[in-house]
């Protein structure tokens, strides 16, 4: 895999599907980024171009004729020298049980059809960066194997190799923290196989950033990811500053939650406090950069599970009714206004000021 002088890491893409208007627009997408791209418009013909030329990142269409997504991913992931290629699913079936499928195959990443293109931007090129990563330690551990065969102390060859090992658990403790929060990162280096926790109360936000997808239509891909990386910035630090945690960005949608993994005793309130410096925040921003943007923003309080996904890429996320009914309070929410439901009033009615609206219809 060859390295540009660009701080950006750059290379080359296979896409599959069967529909020729997504191989355009990813095609287009991509290229003009940098990307080397080749396309494959079925499963057969994505084995055999991984077969003449291996990629440095397949985009994977789940459903396709004669052979879908899963069986040449599990194709792949079966050849040791395919094996190490990551597999970023790009699918319209949104249920869980089908994103649970593609990670359990082999999948780092999965994307849910019809794809935002920055969001598809995006997650290539943080896949490429752990591909790249993935490929120096590689090199690095190479490059140390052979320093070491031509030393012939004990000695200096044990040194250097927990030189190599200390490296090696810095940058995965590094990369998993970048990802997971740290009690859970901490409990899959302990090697725990499967983490799956209920929370019996927690506090859900789903915020959503309302007039970015005009703004990101007349704009080049690096001014979109640019500007959405500067808002988002600024909620990860109030997330931290409020004891929270970031679950994930989908899009120019934003979600937080308070009360895991460590439980806390006023997760209610600063997911509230949390809502109005978002709010706040983004006035700032729009001040400051002559913009127009506004938040719609949704909170629903109960129980729900929180476990880690995936095989080779991991991902910390949150099912159950909580979460359902906290998106879709903020997707039937107002532009500029928090919407609430009834828990969250009860528990917070002392605090904050509330006033009733018709109810969204679930």
């Amino acid at each position: 895999m060859n390295q540009s002088n660009s701080p950006t890491f750059r290379g080359s893409i296979l896409i599959v599907d069967d529909s020729q208007n997504n191989l355009s627009l990813l095609d287009r997408i991509l290229s003009k980024r940098g990307y080397k791209v080749r396309v494959a418009s079925s499963g057969k013909f994505a084995l055999e171009a991984v077969e003449l030329a291996q990629p440095d990142l397949i985009l994977l269409d789940i459903m396709m004729p004669d052979m879908d997504g899963y069986e040449v991913c599990s194709r792949l992931k079966a050849e040791e020298r395919t094996r190490g290629i990551p597999v970023i699913f790009l699918s319209a079936l949104v249920e869980v049980a089908d994103k649970v499928k593609g990670f359990s195959v082999g999948g780092v990443d999965y994307i849910t059809k019809p794809f935002e293109p920055t969001e598809v931007v995006a997650r290539v090129e943080n896949q490429l960066r752990m591909r790249e990563l993935e490929l120096q330690l590689r090199e690095k551990n190479t490059m140390l194997r052979r320093e070491i065969a031509y030393r012939e102390q004990a000695e200096v060859e044990t040194r250097l190799l927990l030189e190599t090992t200390k490296f090696q658990k810095e940058q995965i403790e590094e990369l998993l923290l970048n990802i997971l929060p740290k009690p859970i990162a901490d409990r899959l280096q302990d090697r725990q196989s499967i983490i799956a926790d209920s929370f019996a109360d927690v506090s859900v936000l789903f915020a959503d950033l309302v007039g970015f997808t005009s703004f990101a239509s007349n704009k080049t891909a690096s001014e979109t990811v640019k500007l959405l990386n500067q808002i988002f910035s600024q909620f990860d630090q109030l997330s931290i500053q409020h004891g929270l945690e970031k679950i994930k960005t989908i899009g120019d949608a934003y979600m937080v939650v308070g009360g895991l993994p460590e439980p806390s005793a006023n997760h209610a309130e600063a997911i509230a406090l949390m809502a109005l410096d978002m709010q706040t925040a983004v006035a700032r921003f729009n001040v400051k950069n002559n913009q127009n943007f506004s938040l719609r923003i949704g909170i629903n309080i109960g129980s729900v599970v929180a476990g880690v996904i995936g095989l080779t890429k991991f991902s910390y996320d949150l099912w159950g009714d909580t979460v359902n009914v906290a998106n879709r309070m903020e997707s039937n929410g107002i532009p500029g206004e928090i919407q609430v439901t009834e828990a969250v009033y009860e528990r917070l009615k002392d605090k904050f000021s509330f006033k009733k609206t018709r109810y969204y219809r679930g």
